[in-house]
């Protein structure tokens, strides 16, 4: 039940029987139901979460209105991670876009084990890498790139799930366009 999880570890480091073992009590099966919050703004988080079904937003309010920024699918992780680290109450919102099931563990248990184990300690820099990558690429595309290019870089490479899985509402919001505008825009492009 646990392996997709160990095998998106093993993307980033060689992992023994022995330090897997360290994780595993913590794990649970947690499962959301479509516009359920795993995290939600306001209130301190602790879990990491690994989809193994379905797909999340996260999501920011400016004046009340929601501002989508990364969607998640299987075998992604998925955490406040800012919350997680510092304690603090959460900035974001994370929610479920359809019914989902996740392998959740307390990041708690994560900073333990960087403790323990020299092999957990690089995971979580790796991963910290990662993340930190996937928020340049974001913020560069938000202000660097019109909203037709950032459509067209949706719709090539690996973020192809989105357009085919996400309600085109969300993914307008997460152009940072309204839905008018997106509809524009794909007709635009599907008559190049």
């Amino acid at each position: 039940m646990y392996s997709s999880l160990r095998n998106s570890i093993e993307r980033f480091i060689s992992l023994s029987d022995d330090d897997w073992n360290l994780l595993v009590p913590h794990l649970e099966i947690r499962k959301l139901k479509k516009h359920e919050l795993l995290a939600e703004i306001g209130k301190a988080s602790n879990d990491v979460g690994f989809v193994l079904e379905g797909m999340l937003r996260h999501y920011y309010l400016k004046d009340g209105e929601e501002k989508t920024t990364y969607f998640y699918f299987e075998n992604h992780f998925v955490t406040s991670y800012i919350s997680c680290i510092t304690k603090q109450p959460s900035q974001l919102s994370i929610e479920a876009l359809s019914d989902c099931v996740l392998i959740v563990f307390p990041y708690t248990i994560f900073q333990d084990l960087f403790e323990k184990s020299m092999t957990w300690q690089k995971f979580g820099r790796l991963i910290a890498e990662y993340i930190a990558i996937g928020l340049e690429e974001r913020m560069v595309g938000l202000l660097m790139l019109s909203p037709e290019e950032r459509y067209l870089e949706l719709i090539k490479g690996n973020k192809i799930k989105i357009i085919e899985r996400v309600p085109q509402h969300y993914i307008a919001n997460y152009l940072g366009i309204t839905p008018v505008s997106m509809s524009r825009i794909r007709n635009r492009v599907a008559k190049k």
